[in-house]
């Protein structure tokens, strides 16, 4: 039923504050900020940026350094706004204009080989965002730009280099067919990441996504439109438990 004007709006509860003794979470009024998460599953949390003012993002920044200050933070999705106020406030902060990312602090000690493979200069952007993901969970990370099927003699030029990965992430927009030729060369872990890249009836990624999804080569991982980041963390995790398994036998 609709509110009488004059009767006040529910109001969500208060929850915990910097100085609460939750001391998984830190709220700061527009947030609540997880610094446990890094305990939970190795890696902290992630400022994802869209939607969030450039405050927001420094703030919450911020806090995700103070509660782990011997590795990398990382913010996505920033936009010029974001990023330049990260700068002027964060002056230890890297920022990437290209992969829309910042990154606050020391990067892990990097483990296993992750590539970033793109189609074309088109996918760059989100390519970017996979590279920094991976770097800053702590994956060793090479490029592999443009190499779309167009040109499919420059995909076999570097046949042997993808070999040499404990994890691809393959990035293309158009119709998406590069993860599925990669993953018929090599027989690497494989992420997919259809980007919105292409004409009207690539409907923004939808047609790659599709394509990607339904791929005749087997072991074709695939990710959100987009969505390097969540192909960047994928790729990583593959590689560490790669590397560590790579120790594990040497012993």
């Amino acid at each position: 039923m609709p509110h009488d004007h004059d009767e006040p709006l529910p109001q969500a509860p208060p929850g915990p504050t910097a100085g609460s003794q939750d001391p998984a979470t830190v709220h700061l009024g527009h947030s609540r900020v997880d610094v446990d998460r890094r305990a939970r599953t190795g890696d902290p949390e992630v400022v994802f940026g869209a939607g969030k003012s450039p405050a927001q993002v420094v703030e919450i920044l911020a806090t995700l350094h103070a509660a782990h200050p011997d590795t990398a933070v990382l913010a996505t999705r920033l936009d010029e706004a974001a990023l330049t106020a990260v700068a002027a406030s964060l002056p230890d902060a890297v920022t990437d204009g290209l992969a829309r990312t910042a990154v606050l602090g020391p990067l892990p000690v990097a483990r296993g080989l992750v590539q970033v493979v793109a189609a074309g200069t088109s996918d760059g952007p989100v390519a970017a965002e996979a590279a920094v993901t991976a770097a800053v969970h702590g994956a060793r990370v090479e490029r592999v730009d443009d190499v779309g099927v167009a040109g499919i003699h420059r995909l076999l030029a570097v046949r042997d280099r993808l070999a040499e990965a404990d994890c691809l992430v393959v990035v293309a927009g158009m119709e998406g067919a590069l993860p599925s030729v990669v993953a018929g060369l090599v027989g690497v872990p494989l992420v997919g990441v259809p980007t919105s890249v292409g004409y009207g009836t690539g409907a923004g990624g939808y047609a790659a996504l599709l394509s990607m999804l339904n791929s005749c080569a087997p072991g074709v991982v695939v990710v959100n439109v987009d969505n390097g980041y969540g192909a960047g963390v994928h790729a990583a995790r593959v590689a560490r438990a790669s590397a560590r398994g790579t120790r594990a036998g040497a012993d």
